[in-house]
């Protein structure tokens, strides 16, 4: 049964990679499909559901780390937690920058892995405390942020938001993302703080399911877990709306809900044969998942270096494709062949038991 429980994460770390590599790299962005698109502010699109699932999936390997730790002092395991923190919060400086031709003054500070960084540095401390205080401080997290978003006049509003202030005043402007046409950065410092919770709920899910002896049982209790949390966030909705971009507490009760019940299902579907293949094809991905998501961010920036016939090899490949595919296809395609191209080489690394921990 616990070598069934490994397959199931490990499938749902490789599809939820291969999601983020799919949404991360369409041929063009001006044609793509609405659910390969985050929602433009309020509410959540199929997009919106990858990265908190990231984080959930962190979560639940979080819980297997620890057990194989349980003999390390805890000075030895803090200095382990900094150093991984510190190393992938600067490889998610070092992704900004590249292929380092812009301004410092002008780099983006924070990102997905910066993001990633914090809220396993937060959770991997917070797991070492008893389930009281660990639920407590989740609750804490979700209402807390409430109380500080409420403190500005316009709270979920693109501008007038505290998570932008926040920002503003400790990084300043030039060091934010500017897609929305201001500075506003969706992985901001302030909303970090309630995705933690969504690493809390990915370890607290494997513990549940992996630590308890009863499988049954404990199934049944996380599907109870995660249908309440998206009960609570939709009803949460009208007061605290679910927002990705401001990573609100509605958003997490929503993502970490489905995330459990995804794991739930993927555990079901081991029971039958026919998927088992399937699901040991994800699983290649989740075995170097950061890896493959470092190298799929390098990749896709480094075509915009070459230069194919007075366009950029990205430019290029795509402009190949709308030749065989309608605009919308051949951007989608191109997403799939990246996702094939670097399962490839997840399998090429999962061959030789090739495993680069980050």
């Amino acid at each position: 049964m616990a070598k069934q429980r490994y397959i199931a994460l490990d499938a749902m770390r490789g599809l939820t990679l291969a999601l983020m590599i799919l949404v991360n790299t369409p041929g063009s962005w001006s044609y793509v499909y609405a659910p390969l698109l985050h929602a433009d502010w309020h509410g959540a699109t199929f997009t919106d559901y990858i990265f908190p699932f990231f984080l959930f999936i962190v979560g639940s390997a979080m819980f297997f780390s620890s057990r194989s730790q349980q003999g390390i002092s805890y000075s030895e395991r803090s200095l382990k937690i900094f150093r991984r923190t510190a190393l992938m919060f600067l490889i998610g400086l070092l992704l900004n920058a590249y292929p380092f031709t812009g301004s410092i003054g002008e780099l983006r500070i924070l990102g997905v892995l910066q993001r990633i960084a914090l809220a396993y540095c937060a959770c991997a401390f917070i797991v070492w405390l008893p389930g009281k205080a660990r639920l407590a401080i989740g609750a804490i997290l979700l209402l807390g942020y409430w109380a500080l978003l409420n403190l500005a006049a316009d709270p979920y509003s693109l501008e007038g938001s505290v998570v932008r202030q926040f920002d503003l005043a400790l990084l300043g402007a030039d060091h934010l993302w500017q897609g929305k046409g201001i500075a506003f950065d969706p992985e901001g410092l302030l909303s970090t703080l309630p995705s933690i919770v969504n690493v809390m709920l990915g370890f607290e899910a494997a513990r549940v399911l992996i630590g308890s002896e009863n499988k049954q049982r404990a199934q049944l209790q996380l599907l109870g877990v995660g249908i309440v949390c998206i009960l609570v966030a939709l009803l949460w909705h009208p007061l605290f709306p679910i927002n990705k971009s401001l990573w609100t507490s509605s958003f997490v009760l929503l993502t970490s809900g489905a995330a459990i019940l995804t794991l739930l299902a993927l555990v079901q579907l081991e029971k039958f044969r026919a998927v088992t293949p399937v699901l040991k094809g994800f699983s290649v991905l989740g075995k170097n998942p950061l890896f493959i998501y470092i190298l799929s961010i390098v990749w896709v920036k480094t075509y915009y270096l070459v230069s194919i016939e007075g366009v950029s090899a990205y430019q290029y490949i795509y402009e190949q494709l709308t030749l065989v595919f309608n605009a919308y296809n051949a951007s989608l395609v191109f997403a799939l062949l990246h996702v094939a191209l670097l399962w490839l080489i997840a399998w090429w690394l999962d061959r030789r038991n090739i495993i680069i921990s980050i």
